[in-house]
């Protein structure tokens, strides 16, 4: 409590620091343990606490006034040398001093070398490591290592940080081991849709007219109520598409879904027919709620053909609802995440219905796996 003690009673505080040093203390942490201090404030009594010391001083800042970071960074101004923190802040109350801004800030803004300096490039790894321990999502818009961090939406914006990056990254992102991303969206130009088929390995610098269009389209999609800022797959599905290549392996030709429950429980099945290459299977499956049935009952109706869908696990499942005033008939868009032994993929799907929205995405993240697949095999084919 040395600050708020400080100024309560700047005297004492200081007679007390002073005997701290004389017992031969090796380094004195300041500690604004309530969390109510004011940058300036930290600043004007550090340096204050400096001018009668010379045992080298440490900062423990808390964060109950959202001042955590520019506390501790107000301190290593005034000669504190030793900083307390957390990674990703964590903490009672509102927490500590987030380390992954500090560590940062003070080594890239600052210019000041300290021992985890070379180490900057793990940071946003370290950061999601410490969230899978604590079984919490990652804060997508964390400074510095959040997903978000140096995500670019709109397509002035993007076509700017095609040319220069500097326009809106305060830092090359891979100095704190993090990535540029750029999102399609309803603020999308044809900058996203290039962008973002580079990454997918797909040359549109010559087909301006197609990437225009696509523009258009995924616009149009996006105002009905998809989003595919957290759906690439099906992003990639539908250029590709546009592209006139396969992807689309399957058709399902009709389904239907039973769930019954009473007091002692309750039960799911799906029905499905499915078109492959002219034959039709008709298979059903029960399962954990409606999705996961329809997930099954598609699995085991192309597993003739497609065996590698076995290979894939559907991972997690968001419903957001879109128009909230049109109550139980608002429409609703289902955001499905598929993982295999190799990566992680995200499919969305939008529809009045949540099981029809909950199939377009189960579908898109099928045909995604088998595209993949299908794709790989011809580039080992054709070398």
């Amino acid at each position: 409590h040395f600050y708020d003690g400080y100024k309560d009673d700047r005297d004492f505080a200081l007679r007390m620091i002073a005997a701290a040093e004389k017992a031969g203390a090796e380094t004195i942490a300041l500690c604004d343990t309530n969390g109510g201090s004011l940058p300036d404030e930290v600043r004007a009594i550090t340096e204050d606490v400096r001018e009668h010391i010379s045992t080298p001083l440490g900062v423990h800042a808390h964060n109950d006034s959202g001042l955590g970071v520019a506390n501790t960074l107000a301190a290593v101004d005034a000669g504190a040398r030793q900083v307390q923190g957390t990674i990703n802040g964590f903490g009672e109350r509102c927490g500590n001093a987030n380390l992954c801004s500090v560590l940062p800030n003070v080594s890239l803004k600052k210019g000041l070398d300290f021992t985890a300096t070379k180490n900057l490039g793990h940071l946003s790894s370290l950061s999601n490591y410490v969230y899978e321990l604590m079984n919490l999502a990652p804060n997508s818009r964390a400074p510095f290592v959040g997903k978000s961090a140096f995500a670019h939406k709109g397509g002035i914006h993007v076509s700017s940080v095609l040319k220069d990056s500097r326009m809106y990254e305060h830092i090359d992102p891979k100095r704190v081991g993090n990535t540029q991303r750029v999102v399609v969206s309803d603020l999308s130009g044809q900058s996203n849709i290039r962008y973002k088929a580079k990454e997918l390995g797909i040359d549109l610098d010559e087909q301006k007219d197609l990437s225009k269009k696509f523009v258009q389209r995924i616009k149009s999609l996006e105002f009905e109520g998809f989003q595919f800022e957290g759906a690439e797959a099906s992003f990639e599905l539908l250029l590709r598409g546009e592209l006139d290549e396969r992807v689309s392996f399957f058709n399902v030709t009709y389904a239907k879904v039973n769930v019954m429950f009473d007091e002692e429980g309750e039960y799911s099945e799906a029905v499905l027919k499915v078109e492959v290459d002219g034959e039709v299977e008709h298979t059903a499956s029960d399962g954990e709620g409606p999705v996961n049935a329809l997930d099954k009952a598609l699995r085991k109706a192309i597993r003739r053909f497609y065996p590698e869908v076995g290979e894939m696990r559907l991972v997690d499942y968001k419903v957001r609802v879109l128009n909230e005033k049109s109550g139980t008939a608002a429409n609703v868009r289902v955001l499905i995440e598929f993982e295999d032994e190799d990566r992680t993929w995200a499919t969305v799907g939008v529809s009045h219905n949540i099981i029809q929205a909950s199939m377009r995405a189960v579908v898109d993240g099928v045909n995604h796996k088998l595209y993949r697949v299908h794709r790989d095999e011809k580039e080992t084919v054709t070398a």
